[in-house]
């Protein structure tokens, strides 16, 4: 079973131009827009899952695995998809100790998984990835996507990440997301599993 096209694609600012800082590491010299780039990333994340079939619990609990399907999503685009970034951000935590943090997480998420119920276990597994920010770019995405992943593992249908939400447009279901998200940030995870599931 395939989880459903993800709906929350990163909005750019249409024609913007990238800044050379946008462009550390782009393989794709013809991308010199934020359109070009979502779509560019877009195209790759599709490939990626078309090639890729659904992993078992076991093998997606594994910072390699996570590894690989980040590079699987962005490396066309990317040159360092799939490595764990280097430098702070306003975002995530301190890269030294990003490497540990996966791997306190996929412990972790055996734990919810042999003791929540699956969704919590997810939901759960998701905030801290994208808590953590392991990546440069693409971290939202990839967090989705390997939630999708663990859920339909656990025999569970896959998330619907805001889609049926009610929202007007891409840009209200990201807000509701990176609403449920900061909510999770504080301990209340009620908001983000609600709106996985509608």
């Amino acid at each position: 079973m395939t989880p459903p096209t993800n709906p929350l694609i990163p909005l750019g600012d249409g024609h913007t131009p990238l800044g050379d800082d946008d462009r550390q590491g782009l393989k794709l010299t013809y991308v010199t827009t934020r359109d070009e780039l979502n779509e560019a990333e877009q195209e790759n994340i599709l490939r990626a899952r078309q090639g890729r079939r659904p992993p078992t619990v076991e093998a997606l609990l594994d910072d390699k695995y996570l590894r690989d399907l980040h590079r699987a999503m962005f490396g066309d685009v990317w040159t360092w998809a799939g490595q764990y970034r280097q430098l702070e951000m306003s975002l995530g935590i301190d890269p030294v100790q990003i490497a540990v943090r996966v791997r306190d997480l996929v412990s972790d998420t055996k734990i919810w998984i042999a003791s929540e119920e699956p969704l919590i276990a997810a939901v759960r597994f998701h905030h801290r990835l994208v808590w953590i920010h392991p990546f440069s770019n693409g971290n939202g995405r990839h967090g989705r996507l390997a939630a999708d992943y663990l859920i339909v593992a656990l025999g569970q249908p896959p998330l619907t990440w805001g889609a049926f939400s009610g929202a007007r447009n891409i840009e209200q279901v990201r807000q509701q997301y990176l609403i449920a998200l900061r909510a999770a940030d504080r301990g209340d995870f009620g908001p983000l599993e609600e709106f996985v599931v509608t």
